[in-house]
């Protein structure tokens, strides 16, 4: 049975993970937003092609997305130190869930807007738009549903990551499934955590989801 403290503990985990989640999201989609946006517009068949913007963006990107996130977790402790002051914590553990979601976003970013109808682009270009009312009233525009889905991906993703964390110190749920279900034995407090990880992740898609739908249907 759990006691109160051990449920506080777990209230303050969810609490945690919560906000490194999204938290982590937000800035996540603060920088791999601008990026996806670029890589769409300097592709070869974007409305701006320039092969060596291009070109620097995939390459940054891809290296990001190749490091395993652990492996990230340390390769970036000296900068989370310089940010946040220490290397352990929530708070610290939202640097590198960035710096790993980023580059993702990007790309579900990116694979987005490119699913928009060429024909609407060509159709705005040819009345005169410039680049930002093509990216803002048309890119953007159509592809608020799949962005929106997207978010709902990346959300999860995002979360998930954050359990990672806990390996290291980083708080949350994933914190407290490591130092008691791993290291103590204490596997009913293992499992508890990882239903509420399913179950934020259920709620958080969901709700995901529900805001996509309804944006189709006012598109609709």
């Amino acid at each position: 049975m759990l006691d109160n403290e051990t449920i506080m503990m777990l209230v303050e985990g969810t609490r945690d993970t919560l906000y490194m989640t999204l938290m982590s999201t937000f800035f996540g989609y603060v920088l791999g937003l601008p990026l996806g946006i670029l890589l769409t517009v300097t592709d070869k068949e974007g409305i701006r092609p320039n092969a060596f913007v291009y070109k620097i963006l995939d390459v940054i990107v891809n290296i990001l997305r190749s490091i395993p996130f652990l492996i990230l977790l340390i390769l970036v402790i000296p900068v989370t130190k310089a940010i946040v002051g220490k290397s352990y914590g929530s708070s610290a553990t939202i640097v590198p869930l960035v710096i790993a979601a980023a580059p993702f976003i990007a790309r579900m970013v990116e694979s987005s807007l490119k699913e928009v109808d060429s024909g609407v682009i060509e159709a705005a270009v040819s009345m005169g738009a410039g680049t930002g009312t093509v990216i803002w009233k048309v890119l953007l525009a159509e592809a608020r549903t799949s962005l929106l889905v997207g978010v709902t991906i990346a959300v999860g993703t995002i979360l998930g990551y954050s359990a990672m964390a806990g390996v290291v110190g980083g708080g949350g749920l994933g914190d407290i499934a490591i130092r008691y279900g791993y290291y103590r034995y204490q596997t009913d407090i293992m499992l508890v955590t990882i239903v509420i990880l399913v179950v934020l992740v259920q709620i958080l898609q969901g709700i995901g989801m529900m805001v996509s739908k309804k944006m189709d249907k006012r598109r609709a």
